[in-house]
């Protein structure tokens, strides 16, 4: 076969096949113009953080804790919190967030961005319960986007530390979002469960 049987036979197929690859790669293109709408709206809002706009699927697809703290700090303000203060990334002794709740009580958080099949565990609890003297806390609440494992539960009870998981932030994010403020705070505000049976040693 010489050259030029080989050009007919390559021109051959391409215009067998041209409206074929004509159709792929304008759905290629539609697919990635798609895709990147949607990487520059969640950058926005990542930046933005803004709670009117944030949903449960922003903070899983957050890019680590941080965003999601900055995300809180904003949330606890706009709720109306008072002192509401982040604490620093590096040296912050277990707590994410400082504010003072709707009864003027020194409240200490910690969040705790987790997938919903990696639960959180005890040290959660341990940690921010350990930050309640350094900042003068009276209160204490682990927060996160995911769940927990039954032992943090437990040892949560034990301490009185309030345990809020995945449902009561988007319960949360709901009532902000419907201007039900007051139950928005109820939630955060609420008791810690009470504990079981003391340890048997």
């Amino acid at each position: 076969m010489n050259a030029l049987e080989k050009g007919s036979g390559i021109q051959r197929l391409v215009g067998e096949w041209w409206p074929f690859l004509l159709i792929a790669g304008a759905a290629l293109l539609l697919i990635l113009a798609v895709w990147r709408l949607a990487a520059r709206r969640r950058r926005r809002i990542r930046r933005q953080l803004d709670p009117r706009r944030i949903t449960i699927k922003d903070i899983d697809n957050m890019l680590d804790g941080s965003d999601f703290e900055r995300y809180l700090h904003r949330l606890f303000t706009e709720l109306g919190y008072e002192d509401v203060h982040k604490t620093s990334t590096s040296g912050d002794f277990g707590a994410d967030l400082v504010f003072a709740d709707r009864y003027g009580e020194r409240t200490v958080l910690q969040a705790k961005r987790y997938s919903p099949s990696n639960p959180v565990g005890l040290s959660a609890v341990q940690e921010v319960y350990g930050s309640m003297r350094a900042y003068g806390a009276g209160r204490a609440i682990v927060l996160t986007s995911g769940r927990y494992t039954a032992a943090c539960r437990k040892l949560a009870a034990y301490n009185g530390v309030v345990l809020l998981d995945r449902e009561d932030l988007e319960q949360i994010i709901d009532y902000f979002k419907s201007k039900q403020i007051e139950a928005a705070m109820e939630t955060i505000e609420r008791e810690p469960e009470d504990p079981p049976q003391q340890l048997q040693t």
